[in-house]
């Protein structure tokens, strides 16, 4: 999620045009005193203390690890003041269900420490000898206890990292290292504000205006990014990169023995100056790499981009929106690019009433927009009307020159905006197929399924992204938000097989690895479906690699840790780590 902590990087010190936003008169001065830091880059080990569902006190940054001047060690003691103030005054304030740590991340969406590589593990069946390579998966794992309102999608990012070879198994767990992460792991506490769980009414105005203040003196440093990395994985020229929406992409290395290091935030060599969506679309044929950026504060609010095979970037295509709008996904065709503009929007002005930015507008109408991709200009776009459709996900489309009709297949979630907002009505996921007349420039929606069934979460064969599928493998989140299996659905007949974890087990994304990995099988289903499963019961996790064609279980990887449940992974093959940078 694209977050508010951006600052100025001119002379002078000027607050972030969220503060006209939010009816605040901007404030712009030249600084009478100089702030200077000194950072001691040695590398620390990670760790992290138990969790508290609600913190009533904090105890102060330790500025003792930054070479403060006097005037520096003033403000950070005013500051650290106001902030268990501000604490202290919220600690008998409710919160609610989609900002409660107790709830966000309890049970197995608690975090946990890192492993370090643990080698030959217990494997129950037989691995497939085609399966050669490493799977990572991203998930949101907070280092530090929240010290007021969160929610999951505000957690440090963590990769697990499970590698395959000659039929035995190893795995590692490592935080990425964003600049948020380092700077907070220096201090000791969290003081970067929290886009979803902190950031709402009056409070989040001063978390934000308590989070500039520091920036401000020297005390952190938010020009170098404030994103998690907790999202999405995409393996792309030689890198593999981890990816939220509020900052660029952070490349790390797989190493010889399947472990993980963070290289550094990456903007593919200077080319790119702005967030990255986490879920960009890598084209199987042309190898390009398709993203999108929003911004939340100020205009353009959208841009498209793409990157060439060797990582040369594209020059932007400024998409005109009428206020910033959550894109969590998109999708690709063979010649288009598939962009929603839904009604989940951010308005900032809602925080000085009280309430969050994120918000379902019932006032605007869904759209999708059809751009080329090679578009040089957003007069290039045909805008075709899709009332009351939110899809947080995009599983694939296609062009049907049949019909001259663009295919966009994704889960359609209602109420809008429940994963940011509670809600008295269940949450719903249906899979829906939604065709765009290019000609007529009409749109049909139509649920796919007869049965009613939550299903988020999961992917199409990858060989074939932008084309005509047959079949999606998505994760059944049932009761929500646990996954309790997952679906292979056949997207011609509607029918949906089901593979049910069973007992207390519960995992996340089903991932398929097309069998042959890079090249693929000659049948769309020819491959093996990966599941990261816990028993709740037993407090256990395991890998789960099941035949894709026949839904068997043909191995099971017992893991060393606990992993909580988490979001997106890929898979890097063997040959591809030769070259990898």
């Amino acid at each position: 999620m694209v977050s508010l902590l951006t600052m100025s990087t001119s002379g002078a010190i000027t607050y972030p045009q969220a503060q006209s936003d939010l009816c605040m008169r901007p404030i712009k001065r030249q600084p009478k005193i100089k702030c200077t830091v000194h950072i001691d880059v040695t590398d620390q080990p990670l760790k992290r203390s138990s969790f508290t569902p609600r913190t009533t006190a904090t105890p102060p940054p330790q500025h003792n690890s930054l070479r403060l001047n006097i005037f520096q060690k003033a403000a950070a003691s005013a500051i650290d003041a106001a902030e268990r103030a501000l604490i202290s005054h919220e600690k008998d304030t409710p919160l609610s269900k989609t900002a409660d740590p107790s709830v966000q991340i309890a049970g197995n969406y608690f975090p946990v420490s890192e492993c370090p590589v643990r080698q030959f593990l217990t494997v129950e069946g037989t691995i497939p000898d085609s399966i050669d390579g490493v799977y990572v998966r991203n998930g949101a794992n907070p280092m530090f206890d929240p010290i007021a309102g969160h929610h999951l999608f505000d957690g440090d990012g963590m990769v697990h990292a499970i590698k395959i070879t000659n039929g035995s198994a190893s795995y590692a767990c490592r935080f990425t290292k964003t600049e948020r992460l380092i700077q907070e792991k220096r201090l000791g506490r969290p003081v970067f504000p929290k886009a979803i769980g902190e950031l709402h009414g009056h409070s989040g105005i001063a978390r934000l205006m308590l989070f500039y203040a520091r920036g401000l003196c020297g005390l952190v440093n938010n020009q170098n990014g404030v994103g998690v990395a907790n999202a999405g994985l995409v393996y792309f020229n030689n890198r593999l990169l981890a990816m939220s929406e509020d900052d660029l992409p952070y490349q790390l290395k797989i190493t010889q023995t399947g472990d993980l290091e963070t290289v550094g935030r990456y903007d593919f060599d200077g080319q790119l100056k702005s967030t990255m969506i986490a879920h960009p679309k890598l084209d199987p044929v042309t190898k390009e790499l398709h993203a999108l950026s929003y911004d939340v504060v100020r205009k353009p609010y959208l841009k498209y981009f793409r990157f060439s095979p060797d990582g040369v970037k594209s020059p932007e295509v400024e998409i005109p929106l009428e206020t910033p709008t959550m894109i969590h996904d998109f999708a690709i065709t063979e010649n288009f690019v598939v962009i929603p503009d839904q009604q989940v929007v951010f308005k900032l002005g809602e925080m000085m009433a009280g309430n969050s930015p994120v918000v379902f507008d019932g006032g605007k109408v869904s759209r999708l927009g059809i751009m080329p991709k090679d578009a040089t200009e957003a007069s290039e776009i045909i805008w075709v009307d899709s009332p009351e459709t939110f899809c947080f996900h995009l599983w694939n489309a296609w062009e049907s020159p049949e019909t001259e009709e663009v295919v966009v297949i994704g889960s359609c979630m209602s109420p809008a905006d429940s994963i940011f907002n509670e809600r008295d009505e269940s949450l719903k996921s249906v899979l829906t197929e939604i065709r765009i007349n290019l000609r007529t420039r009409e749109s049909t929606r139509r649920a796919m399924l007869v049965d009613e069934v939550n299903l988020e979460i999961g992917m199409v064969n990858r060989n074939r992204l932008g084309r005509e599928t047959r079949f999606a493998f998505l994760a059944i989140a049932d009761p929500w938000p646990k996954v309790s299996g997952f679906a292979k659905v056949d997207l011609v007949t509607g029918e949906i097989e089901k593979y049910v974890y069973g007992d207390e087990k519960y995992g996340g994304e089903p991932f398929f690895l097309p069998s042959g990995s890079v090249d693929g099988g000659d049948n769309e289903d020819d491959g093996y479906i990966f599941c990261h499963v816990h028993d709740e019961e037993k407090e256990t996790s395991e890998l789960q690699i099941i035949d894709a064609v026949d839904l068997k279980l043909e191995a099971t990887i017992k893991l060393p840790s606990r992993v909580p449940y988490g979001f997106h992974g890929t898979f890097v093959d063997a040959s591809e780590l030769v070259d990898q940078v």
